[in-house]
């Protein structure tokens, strides 16, 4: 399971809110990228990098801080929050991120959503599907719909979606545990029947389906344990390091498997 340090950007400052609500931002470092190279000095391969300025003007603002990070370290990047528009998706790609998340754009205009999907590809496009009570919300977690989270999840695996990241928002910055009953529900809603003719005759055989990404709730190394053992692709956490629950020597020791 891959473990992916996030940090969250707010008028250039590293930043991490409690359930989406920007009344309860809390600055923990003016310097991204010096949290960025820390994370990566522990082990990190990954970051999880988004725009919240991004997410409520609903346009790519805080580039230059992914610029920075990707210029400056190894990190294998994935950017979200405020791609709107074919110009925020050249943006992101060309100031270094690896893969982008869509979340808000998925809902709003699927028609593009799905066209970056075809253009792209699945290693690059990250469905961002965080919930509710179930319910997907977007715009930076300001606006809840009534789409149902698993179904919409289903319908865009059929359209090719390989990668979903989903924050459970109630769990998000609680430091309280993970949604793991919600995640094991989408790995085995999204598991593949396949059926395999072999020596020995025919046999059905479930393989996995979507690489679920869990985020929120993380606050101690058993959190991560528990989301390897169901079967999650990759956990991102954030205030569990800023907070000095998991500290960055653990995380690389769990990175390494020691």
């Amino acid at each position: 399971m891959r473990v992916i340090p996030a940090i969250d950007i707010i008028e250039g400052k590293c930043v991490r809110l409690s359930k989406g609500d920007y009344a309860t931002k809390k600055i923990y470092n003016e310097n991204p990228l010096e949290v960025a190279r820390a994370f990566e000095d522990h082990g990190a391969e990954f970051l999880h990098l988004v725009d919240l300025d991004g997410a409520r003007a609903r346009q790519i603002i805080n580039y230059d801080i992914l610029e920075q990070i990707a210029s400056r370290t190894s990190l294998k990047i994935d950017f979200g929050g405020g791609l709107n528009s074919e110009e925020d998706l050249e943006i992101a790609f060309n100031s270094g991120a690896k893969q982008i998340t869509g979340g808000s754009i998925a809902v709003r205009r699927p028609e593009v959503f799905l066209d970056w999907l075809g253009r792209f590809g699945p290693e690059k496009i990250i469905l961002g599907a965080d919930a509710k009570d179930e319910k997907v919300a977007i715009s930076g977690w300001q606006e809840e719909t009534a789409l149902d989270l698993i179904p919409f999840i289903e319908a865009h695996q059929k359209k090719g979606i390989r990668y979903v990241i989903c924050t459970d928002i109630s769990k998000d910055g609680m430091l309280e545990g993970p949604a793991e009953k919600l995640y094991q529900k989408i790995i085995d809603k999204t598991k593949i029947n396949k059926t395999i003719i072999g020596m020995s005759g025919v046999q059905d055989e479930e393989v996995p389906g979507i690489k679920l990404i869990a985020s929120g709730g993380i606050s101690c190394l058993e959190d991560l344990q528990g989301l390897k053992r169901i079967g999650c692709d990759g956990a991102i956490l954030g205030k569990a390091i800023y907070e000095n629950k998991i500290g960055l020597k653990e995380l690389e020791k769990f990175i390494y498997g020691s």
